[in-house]
């Protein structure tokens, strides 16, 4: 483990030396720095039930299993992630980058070919569902170390069991962090300690430890050492949930750990409640007259093996059979009487009351769909179902909704940022400070069906729309077409040039009335009347018409009406 595996981008130190800070840099997905041997970062939770991350993660994988759950996250998964049948899932937005459109190009095109090396457009539900149970998903970049300028060959997941990343302290180990002062005279000068980091692969980490092995799984005895990796070869993506106190990376699944715990348990009573208390069971008193208490019990012991049911059903087969030696806490009562009594009696205890009220596993459906940030309108059979109305009718939930999806997009979205990083550099794009300035600029625009945002986008157009209605009368006294556009209709520039051109061309192609004409009919004349139409030719064509009352020496044109050409 001397040696690392990998490759490393090396880049120009873009920090004077002259500026100095006595606090490290932001440890973004909160790994702790480890002095000790050891492959995972160990933690005891407060109720003691997780002792480190890998059994955090494996809880995760099994509530995903759960069927609320489960559907929940599907519902996630899919307003996240729209397959499309002629469209990519993800495409890249270089709209506000500041580079040249031959460099956009060139950008567009490795981005399709990152996508190809991930397979993304196929395997996008599983990729996003990974990281979204797990919180976060590893990926490791393979390239030809002789050929770099190739790129990326091909990109592998690791299981986040098997990988984690460390931060060793190169120096004194005893330090823990601490910065070291190097001038007294200076506060300022300090030196702050020099942090190894790389990634500890170990493939045999989950396997277990009997010598036999498991299925599919190697023998104890052949376990592999584990490997360090160097950090630029690993693509690490991470939920952006994380539990400062515990220096512990969290899934979206974390904060619905007690909520799912209590609809297992308020289930499992409501079954065991219902078995119990909702049979009609029946107490036979049996007379035993002055029978001393031995012959008495006994008495009573063959009265109830004359009269019980013999029979039993076994669910597991389908058969009934004859099981004398079955118990079951459904069984009948039998109580002895003696001389004095009313005799053999028997009477019936009535069953279980309001054994169909289901408000309390309602509640924690609710409840359970509520900490996953779920509508509580799309728990399956909810009579509410989703409204497709106006927008305004639309509920609250759903809008939340809308906007922590857009958030889960935004974080998944460094998966593609790293990978695009990485390919870039290594065929001589962008230089390592390059990318610095660009990466702001990028951004990625994933296909969207949710139905709010269609009705939203709907309805504030016919908004705009019916302003604009409402302005018509005053522009060019009050507005201009220019503000007109732009601040009502919210128009780019670019919009706004497109439009124009598809409006020529097509009152061109005759698939639109001229304005002019359209004008001058909603003026009162017809272009046939006009001079030099069809039907009337004139030979004074392009002069004014005059009034027939006036001579012919009157050349006074006619008043405009009002209203006319701005």
């Amino acid at each position: 483990m001397a040696k690392l595996f990998g490759f490393k981008i090396e880049k120009e130190d873009d920090q004077s030396k002259g500026v100095v800070s006595p606090v490290p840099q932001s440890n973004e997905d909160s790994s702790d720095y480890y002095v000790s041997s050891g492959f995972y970062g160990q933690y005891v939770d407060i109720d003691g039930v997780f002792k480190s991350e890998f059994e955090l993660i494996k809880r995760y994988r099994e509530m995903a299993l759960h069927p609320e759950v489960d559907s929940a996250i599907e519902d996630i998964i899919n307003e996240a992630i729209v397959s499309d049948q002629n469209d990519s899932p993800v495409q890249i937005d270089l709209e506000n980058l500041p580079a040249s459109a031959k460099l956009k190009e060139l950008i567009r095109d490795e981005f399709k070919k990152v996508k190809e090396v991930i397979g993304f457009d196929k395997k996008c539900h599983e990729i996003l569902r990974n990281w979204y149970i797990d919180g976060r998903i590893y990926y490791h970049k393979v390239i030809d170390v002789e050929k770099p300028e190739e790129g990326l060959k091909e990109v592998r997941y690791i299981d986040p069991l098997k990988i984690k990343l460390v931060r060793k302290l190169k120096t004194d180990p005893t330090l823990r962090g601490a910065i070291k002062q190097i001038n007294a005279n200076n506060p300022a000068d300090v030196e702050t300690p020099e942090i190894e980091e790389y990634y500890q692969y170990d493939p045999s980490a989950t396997q277990s430890k009997n010598a036999l092995g498991a299925i599919g799984q190697t023998p104890f005895s052949t376990k592999q050492r584990p490997v360090k990796i160097a950090p630029d070869a690993i693509t690490f993506c991470h939920s952006g949930l994380v539990d400062r106190n515990k220096q512990t990376i969290l899934s979206y699944l974390h904060k619905s750990i007690k909520a799912l715990n209590q609809l297992r348990m308020i289930e499992d009573s409501l079954v065991i409640y219902r078995l119990s208390r909702a049979p009609e069971r029946r107490i036979f008193y049996i007379d035993v007259g002055n029978l001393p208490k031995l012959k008495a019990e006994q008495y009573l012991k063959e009265v109830m093996n004359r009269y019980r049911n013999k029979l039993v059903y076994d669910a597991s087969t389908g058969e009934i059979r004859d099981d004398r030696k079955h118990m079951s806490m459904l069984e009948d009562f039998w109580l002895p009487r003696r001389e004095g009594g009313r005799g053999t009696e028997i009477t019936t205890l009535p069953g279980g009351q309001n054994l169909g009220e289901l408000s309390d596993i309602e509640y924690f459906q609710k409840k359970l769909y509520r900490s996953l940030g779920v509508p509580e309108s799309r728990i399956a059979g909810s009579g509410e179902g989703f409204n497709l109305g106006r927008s305004s009718e639309i509920l609250r939930d759903e809008i939340k909704f809308t906007k922590f999806v857009g958030r889960m997009r935004k974080r998944f979205s460094h998966l593609f940022n790293d990978l695009l990083k990485t390919q870039l550099i290594l065929k001589n794009i962008v230089t390592p400070e390059d990318w610095d300035v660009l990466s702001d600029h990028i951004q990625y625009d994933f296909v969207y069906d949710n139905h709010f945002a269609e009705l939203k986008e709907t309805e504030l157009l016919n908004e705009r729309l019916g302003v604009v209605a409402a302005v018509d009368p005053y522009v060019g006294k009050y507005f201009s077409l220019d503000y007109v556009r732009r601040h009502i209709l919210k128009q780019k520039d670019e919009e706004i040039i497109e439009i124009d051109k598809q409006m020529a061309k097509e009152i061109k192609d005759g698939k639109l009335a001229d304005p002019m004409e359209v004008q001058q009919l909603q003026m009162g004349v017809h272009p046939e009347q006009m001079p030099g139409g069809a039907m009337n030719p004139d030979p004074n064509m392009g002069q004014m018409p005059q009034d027939p009352e006036m001579d012919g020496s009157a050349t006074e044109a006619p008043e405009m009406p009002q209203g006319g050409e701005i």
